[in-house]
């Protein structure tokens, strides 16, 4: 799979602590709408007026200012650990790898990359090691320009805020005093772990032409995520504006009128959709929401968004028709990796010229493959495939597969060092099975983590067809009926799972 690299301008210091910038001013004109209303006064910083000069004749539309300038996003690394472990369990969902060369986090910050969006902040906090040192080393140099960047700001305590960050809008709190370092007029709030493709600028286009004080992302289509629970739902007019925001739950089931289009009835008709966590917030009115009006909120969504709705704020759905998916379940996971791989390619496109995939340039070394025969399959960089079937599978990037090993239908997400063999001297410890797929070993509808180490003779394929399964001490688990294998697991040869 071809492997796309960008440089970017990273912020980033090891107490979390962020590097201070000397901003630089610009006209925002128009931006001080929201002043009188909800919010309190921008600082000066911010101009009132456009300046023309003697030779201009003013033209009473103002012109919004460009994206790059006037749009921050905040990007949440975390997600719910439980949803995807065992895969989270030693590192959060924006750096599970996936599609052999990628992190989840990689497809939304290319998102803001390609919707010319350079002023990115990432608030990270559980087992953020891993996520933190990708974002550091995939994103750093200066090709955003003088002004573009990713900055991590992981959990911190501070003499007025102790402990943990305690949900979506406490650390948005928190992190105000870097957010406001720069002037611009928006910020776009992401969940850093969802799969999909969308440019923003139209986002940010509806929102400024209905002169809305929040746009929430809805997906405005049929899936299975709309089964659920705990899934943001927005009852929405024919104006797509929201008139209100709830949960579902497994007790009281929404009646989802999501269909290609919409239903066009009377005014007084309404259809529920599920929100994608993305909002669109007028600066002002995210530092009027947060400090003023509902200083105790802990989560983003059911606090502050309810709030903003009970305080008559205009809250507009932007319907968004693409593919999306956000990860609820080690299933949605396994079937997104498969559909990187179909032909007839209705899921993610990481190939795609037009809107690329940024991620970090490993240089690795090509792919050797020694009589192997591999169909309707993704191969990462550098791994060493010997005599072996591989149908229908992601390979990531390191992986050894040994002789007569046959993998189906499943996710092996490769390894992050080479180990040397053949009675060399190893910086591994050494074990009495090596990293990689053993000879003769059979694999179905399967993931196996990082580091793995699978013996000679080994079937993974779930041979009891088990539902659920939890086996973690013997290093593995079943979700869904896909074996998932830990990662750094060792599975001793002729083992039967």
């Amino acid at each position: 799979m071809p492997q796309t690299s960008l440089m970017m301008t990273l912020q980033f210091s090891s107490s979390g602590t962020p590097v201070n910038v000397q901003a630089k001013h610009f006209l925002i004109p128009g931006l001080g709408r929201y002043d009188n209303k909800y919010s309190p006064k921008l600082p000066s910083k911010f101009p009132k007026a456009s300046i023309f000069n003697s030779h201009q004749i003013p033209n009473p539309i103002l012109h919004q200012p460009p994206v790059n300038q006037s749009v921050a996003a905040i990007v949440f690394g975390d997600g719910s650990e439980s949803r995807l472990y065992p895969l989270t369990k030693r590192r959060s969902e924006g750096a599970i790898p996936i599609a052999s060369n990628y992190r989840l986090i990689d497809a939304v910050v290319s998102n803001c990359i390609n919707s010319n969006i350079n002023k990115i902040y990432a608030l990270t906090q559980f087992n953020s090691t891993s996520l933190n040192s990708h974002l550091s080393r995939a994103y750093s140099g200066a090709s955003l320009g003088k002004e573009g960047f990713v900055e991590v700001i992981a959990a911190y305590q501070s003499p007025e805020d102790q402990g943990w960050f305690q949900g979506t809008a406490d650390a948005i709190r928190r992190c105000l005093w870097v957010l406001e370092e720069y002037p611009v007029a928006e910020f776009l709030v992401l969940p850093g772990h969802h799969l999909y493709k969308m440019d923003y600028q139209k986002v940010i286009e509806s929102h400024r032409n209905r002169k809305s004080d929040i746009t929430i992302v809805a997906s405005n289509g049929i899936t299975k995520r709309d089964q659920d629970p705990g899934v943001g739902v927005l009852k929405i007019n024919t104006e797509n504006q929201v008139m209100q925001y709830s949960l579902k739950s497994n007790k009281e089931p929404v009646n989802y009128a999501v269909a290609e289009t919409l239903t066009r009835c009377n005014d007084s008709s309404y259809s529920y959709i599920p929100s994608m966590g993305i909002y669109l917030i007028n600066r002002a009115t995210m530092v009027n929401l947060l400090n003023n009006h509902f200083p105790k909120a802990m989560d983003f969504g059911t606090e502050v968004i309810r709030g903003a709705l009970s305080l008559g704020m205009k809250v507009e759905a932007y319907l968004f028709e693409g593919y999306w998916e956000d990860m609820r379940s080690i299933e949605a996971f396994y079937q997104a990796n498969m559909e990187c791989i179909k032909k007839l390619n209705t899921g993610y496109n990481f190939c795609d010229g037009d809107s690329p995939v940024y991620t970090i340039p490993r240089n690795l070394p090509p792919t050797v493959v020694n009589d192997a025969m591999i169909t309707d399959s993704v191969i990462g960089d550098g791994c060493i495939l010997n005599r072996c079937k591989i149908k229908s599978t992601v390979v990531g990037m390191r992986t050894k597969i040994r002789d007569g090993a046959i993998i189906e239908d499943s996710v092996i997400m490769g390894s992050d060092v080479y180990q040397i063999e053949d009675g060399r001297e190893s910086s591994i410890k050494s074990t009495s099975v090596p990293i990689g797929i053993g000879e003769n070993t059979e694999i179905r509808k399967a993931i196996v983590d990082k580091n793995a180490r699978i013996g000679k003779n080994v079937k993974i394929i779930n041979k009891d067809n088990v539902e659920e399964g939890d086996r973690e001490a013997n290093g593995y688990i079943i979700s869904g009926r896909i074996m998932v294998v830990l990662r750094s697991a060792e599975i001793p040869d002729n083992s039967i799972l």
